[in-house]
């Protein structure tokens, strides 16, 4: 007769701290704003596109490797999330939401990136219409592209963090705001008068995160039901 032992059962994995993506992601965030700030605008005549981005190659070039750089933590971050939730219990689709909303928010920022850095390659060729065409869609995509779905990230974290009490309600309820502003900013693409919309999205939502960073437990704590 032989016995069988069972393996000892293998304690749940909470993965890498969320904080260490989320600060990643904001410090590159910040660079790229820094090294943009004198940049050109949407509304920007071509012409000026080919003189501005002649004189300032080596910024745009920089700027844009950091707005590609910043979609690696933010994938990171999505992952980490999804499995922070996952493991404290959150079945309903927030967790799921936020995932999605985080991958394609980063696929955002890696086309808007690699469309800057081509960009500023193209410069030589002194064709300001395509430099126009390609600004326009690097703008298109981290702009109203990315901010509409760091919106659902932010909003798959803050429901199920207010329903279950896994963030401080005001912290969740702020986020709700934030996200909610951030979708409507999909609406910038009908007028530029709803331009405003893009950084309260975007800098709401990255100092949200990173607070939410901060605080999102690693563990649930007991409730009386699930979500």
């Amino acid at each position: 007769m032989t016995t069988t032992s069972k393996a000892p059962a293998r304690p749940a994995q909470a993965g890498p701290p969320l904080l260490a993506p989320a600060l990643a992601f904001a410090g590159l965030t910040v660079t790229a704003l820094v090294l943009g700030a004198t940049g050109p605008r949407p509304t920007t005549p071509a012409a000026e596109l080919v003189v501005y981005l002649s004189a300032h190659a080596t910024a745009a070039t920089i700027q844009a490797a950091a707005v590609f750089a910043a979609s690696i933590p933010m994938a990171v971050l999505s992952a980490v999330v999804y499995r922070r939730l996952r493991r404290m219990g959150v079945t309903a689709p927030g967790a799921a939401i936020a995932l999605a909303g985080g991958l394609l928010a980063s696929a955002m920022l890696a086309l808007s990136g690699l469309v800057a850095w081509t960009t500023v390659q193209s410069v030589e060729l002194q064709e300001p219409g395509l430099l126009r065409a390609l600004t326009t869609l690097s703008f298109a995509a981290g702009g109203p592209g990315f901010v509409s779905f760091f919106a659902l990230l932010v909003a798959g974290m803050a429901v199920p963090s207010l329903v279950l009490g896994l963030l401080p309600r005001a912290l969740a309820w702020a986020g709700l705001v934030v996200a909610g502003l951030g979708m409507l900013g999909v609406f910038s693409l009908l007028s530029p008068t709803l331009y405003v919309l893009l950084p309260v999205g975007r800098f709401g939502g990255l100092l949200w995160l990173v607070a939410a960073a901060v605080l999102l437990p690693t563990a649930r704590r007991r409730t009386a039901r699930a979500y």
